[in-house]
């Protein structure tokens, strides 16, 4: 804690830019080192969870990611459960973001965007073609539709259900008349696991644990230059203490419940595979990627990223920014190879060479690397 003036102090957090990992007394070869995860029945060999934005996440890129070993995860309340012709709506946001004298024109077009009225059936479409991929499916729904679309969603075919707002909570306090979500009763009467948040403190992370949500989202989306929680709402924690808060909230409650293990995810923070790297090594079992995606020659943003945050009627709360400047596929962009020195193409193969020349086998050893604070 820092006095930060007379009576009243403050904790000092860290982002993954103050830390750096730190070498063991064991190398290993980086072909021995296994990245897989698993959460509840469904296995993947990459510890990757898309951040589902419309920019990244299409039914094809869904498919994809899934067949390259990650989990792509749809926005059951973005332009594909809104619009039956999603490439046109895309195409009118890239022209938006051309008007070099209007730079909020893309903002308003994206609102305009998602005030059409959401259509159910659009959405079981877009998951139908995702499930007959033979690939996990996976859709978000903000914690105030989760109980209005979550029926559909389950009879359409969704097999993880990802409940995501900027900040979500165990307990919500409404209007007289209102009735909140309820996660815990929510999730006790789904037969799938419920990932949910983002919560950045051990006390909202252990609340949500004890709802039974089978991973807790750390972090709200956070990518620089393009998520403004912080400059709209003032709040925000650092990556590194905020992924580290949640492990120690997983780790109390694996003995709460004598061993119910609950995943953490981290969105936001990640810009290139060091940032990867110390996510994982600051505790997190797989990690939510947006903007590094962006660079991916088959996302639907053509180069753009932007968060669901962007489109909220009254408060945005991202901007819409360029992403890496180069263009690879999928695959190269995960896998490598890379002609890249900047750590924004090969991420993974980045995360098995962090793992190798720290020695560790598996990502659950990785999360015990030694880490020095820069400053």
């Amino acid at each position: 804690m820092v006095e930060i003036g007379m009576g009243r102090t403050a904790r000092r957090a860290y982002d993954l830019d103050d830390i750096e990992i730190v070498t063991s007394r064991r190398t290993r070869s980086s072909k021995i080192v296994s990245t897989a995860w698993q959460i509840d029945a469904y296995r993947f060999d990459l510890p990757l969870v898309t951040h589902p934005t419309d920019a990244i996440v299409s039914p094809s890129t869904a498919i994809s990611i899934g067949e390259l070993g990650g989990l792509g995860v749809l926005n059951a309340e973005g332009l594909w459960a809104r619009h039956s012709n999603v490439e046109e709506a895309l195409d009118s946001v890239i022209a938006a973001a051309d008007d070099v004298d209007d730079a909020d024109a893309i903002v308003r077009r994206l609102q305009t965007l998602h005030a059409a009225p959401l259509r159910m059936e659009l959405i079981a479409e877009a998951i139908k073609k995702v499930r007959e991929a033979g690939v996990t499916v996976a859709a978000r729904v903000s914690p105030q539709h989760a109980a209005e679309l979550t029926p559909d969603l389950l009879a359409a075919g969704v097999e993880v259900l990802v409940v995501q707002g900027t900040i979500v909570s165990a307990e919500h306090v409404s209007k007289d008349g209102e009735q909140p979500l309820n996660l815990k009763e929510f999730i006790s009467e789904l037969d799938v696991p419920v990932v949910a948040g983002g919560v950045s403190d051990y006390r909202t992370a252990m609340h949500l644990m004890r709802t039974g949500a089978a991973g807790v989202i750390v972090g709200h989306g956070y990518s620089p230059g393009v998520t403004t929680t912080d400059r709209v709402l003032g709040i925000g924690v650092p990556m590194a203490t905020a992924i580290i808060d949640a492990a120690a909230a997983r780790r109390d409650y694996l003995d709460e419940t004598g061993g119910r293990y609950v995943h953490v995810l981290a969105d936001g923070g990640v810009s290139c595979s060091g940032d990867l790297a110390k996510a994982v090594a600051c505790g997190a079992d797989a990690v939510m990627l947006g903007a590094p995606l962006s660079a991916a020659a088959e996302v639907p943003g053509q180069g753009l990223y932007w968060t669901s945050a962007a489109a909220h009627p009254s408060l945005p709360r991202s901007r819409v920014a360029a992403g890496p400047d180069h263009e690879v596929d999928l695959k190269t962009l995960l896998y490598g190879p890379s002609s890249d020195a900047d750590g924004t193409i090969n991420l993974f193969g980045a995360l098995r060479r962090a793992m190798a020349k720290t020695g560790y086998s598996d990502l659950k050893e990785f999360q015990k690397v030694g880490l020095n604070v820069r400053r």
